[in-house]
């Protein structure tokens, strides 16, 4: 039982005794007799909360950014009308800051015997799962002077899954995909190593790619034409240590790394390849392999979606081991992680031959744009330090990329924004030298 603001405005203004009397208490009981019992009939007719029936429907998933509405459906089986106000709990991440009290709260009517819907419209900023909380429920009387109140368990998980801001980029990369496998442009020789079929030589063409013996049963020149293979595997790793939890911008660096991952799953399987995903720092926290093309996006964006960060350092041969167990064909290994020297230098360096005698190697990292911004400040004395530490870590971070070059690793290192368009062109590239 609750004493609501207009009660308690009332039964402050009904204490103040009118007259002094003999004894001093009886005018402030004559005063307080009536509200005393406008109250308590208030309360009497108010609904009960605890018989109240709720379900819930609606959304179970949506992107980060996105929207989603979730529907609750409360049933009034009492014989009294239900005049209430509703809190729906959820975590503080299930909206945007400044806007919970304007999402999750709501007022209705609900006639004896009836229901009625209310829709909480979530806006999450975090991945992964929200599982909604308690329902409040604070049901008023006709006078709205008491209220009866209590609490109803209501599951509901929503699954916030990763926004895959880089599709934009997908369908520039499958029209260069498509000249590629030669839908819409004639190729040459060193695109590939699949023969397609035979054209007349026009200048300009390599050599190479003559057909000597076609050419002898014809009166021209016939040259082949190539196509990129296809069926080959790609495994795509995403380091969730230490390292990934470091924010460039507006989120850790294991966003960036997820959205990059993404668009070449996207790529490489309309190019007919076979993607799995391995996420990974002391043990497997992800693992995706053995899905077709149309569902290998789906599978990875669910996986993605309670994937976080840990702060601990990553096993590097833990990681090696993993890899070689999970791709045991010769595949392109995607490792998603940081180009910090200390991590690379201790831990990646030393294993690193086991993978590269038997796979194709790339690492994709993601810079820090403010580093670049950093080393290009001047105008005071601060700004100059803040410069020569920018240069420092730039320099640094060039040289175990290039320690990682001669060990016939290909890398790609580049901002957030950069970084999903950068490393499709860069399995593109690959794709047409014929090094998968």
């Amino acid at each position: 039982m609750a004493l609501t603001g207009r009660a308690a405005l009332l039964a402050a203004l009904g204490s103040i005794p009118v007259g002094i009397l003999e004894p001093g208490w009886t005018g402030i009981l004559a005063v307080n007799g009536p509200l005393a019992l406008a109250c308590a009939c208030d309360y009497a007719l108010a609904a009960p909360v605890r018989r109240l029936l709720l379900a819930r429907s609606g959304d179970t998933s949506t992107r980060l950014g996105d929207t989603a509405d979730v529907t609750l459906t409360i049933t009034n089986p009492s014989r009294r009308p239900l005049r209430a106000q509703v809190r729906d709990a959820w975590p503080p991440s299930s909206w945007r800051p400044g806007t919970e009290i304007e999402s999750s709260r709501h007022r209705l009517s609900v006639p004896p015997g009836e229901r009625r819907r209310v829709t909480t419209r979530l806006r999450p900023t975090r991945r992964g799962d929200r599982q909604a909380d308690r329902v409040t429920i604070r049901s008023y009387g006709p006078l709205g002077l008491f209220s009866r109140q209590g609490s109803h368990k209501v599951t509901w998980t929503v699954r916030v899954l990763p926004p895959f801001t880089s599709r934009k980029h997908l369908p520039s990369k499958l029209t260069r995909l498509r000249e590629l496998d030669g839908r819409t442009s004639v190729l040459t020789r060193g695109e590939g190593t699949e023969f397609d079929s035979l054209r007349e030589y026009v200048p300009g063409d390599d050599t190479r790619s003559i057909d000597w013996r076609a050419t002898a049963r014809q009166s021209s020149v016939a040259v082949r034409t190539w196509r990129p293979e296809r069926d080959r595997h790609i495994l795509l790793v995403l380091d969730t240590g230490r390292t990934s939890a470091g924010r460039v911008g507006d989120a850790p660096r294991l966003d960036a790394s997820m959205d990059a991952a993404l668009l070449l799953a996207a790529l490489a399987s309309r190019a007919g390849d076979r993607v799995a995903l391995l996420g990974y720092d002391r043990r497997v926290r992800a693992l995706v392999q053995g899905r077709s093309a149309g569902d290998v996006l789906p599978s990875l964006v669910q996986a993605m979606a309670s994937l976080e960060p840990e702060l601990v350092e990553t096993d590097a041969r833990g990681l090696t081991a993993t890899v070689l167990r999970t791709a045991p064909r010769r595949s392109l290994i995607v490792l998603l992680t940081t180009l910090d020297p200390a991590p690379v230098e201790q831990g990646l360096l030393p294993v690193l031959p086991q993978l590269t005698q038997r796979h194709t190697v790339l690492v994709a990292s993601v810079a820090d744009p403010r580093i670049a911004r950093m080393a290009q400040a001047r105008g005071n004395a601060e700004a100059v330090y803040e410069a020569a530490a920018a240069a420092q870590a730039e320099s640094e971070r060039r040289r175990t990329a290039e320690q990682l070059r001669r060990h016939g690793v290909t890398v790609v290192d580049a901002t957030p924004e950069d970084l999903a368009p950068a490393l499709a062109d860069t399995y593109l590239a690959l794709k047409a030298a014929g090094r998968l």
